[in-house]
């Protein structure tokens, strides 16, 4: 519990364990004992023993790990990696847009294709992406 309360405390202050004051330790150290850690063994995220001082991870960590920052490319920042799939949907609202307006206005090639085909080939495109995108999360 020390150990874990000193490195978040350190995080939070941008510093290294060893120059945290005793008043940065505290202002962690408090609030993970009191509030947070019982909130996460009540919610089986931790197992948490009070008494003892020891937390440990539970299996639920590992679905939890995901929508954290644990694990991501330290070279990609989030916002970067957001950002690489904006041309996926770029694209793919643009075609889409050109094949309805296309097809609404009898364009010479679209005419030839069944409006039912257009809107099941657009659909699916709007489908794969966002898809793709959280699988690749």
């Amino acid at each position: 519990m020390r150990d874990l309360a000193e490195q978040v405390a350190a995080w939070e202050n941008d510093t290294t364990v060893q120059a945290l004051t005793s008043d940065e330790r505290q202002r962690v150290y408090i609030p993970l004992y009191q509030s947070h850690l019982p909130k996460l063994d009540e919610e089986g995220v931790i197992d948490y023993d009070k008494n003892r001082g020891i937390v440990k991870k539970t299996p639920l960590v590992s679905q939890l790990e995901r929508y954290l920052d644990v694990g991501r490319n330290p070279d990609i920042e989030p916002e970067d990696e957001e950002r690489r799939w904006n041309p996926y949907y770029l694209t793919v609202s643009l075609l889409g847009s050109a094949l309805f307006i296309g097809a609404a206005f009898r364009f010479p090639l679209l005419s030839l294709v069944p409006s039912l085909a257009v809107v099941t080939f657009v659909l699916a495109a709007f489908w794969s992406v966002p898809v793709t995108h959280s699988l690749s999360v």
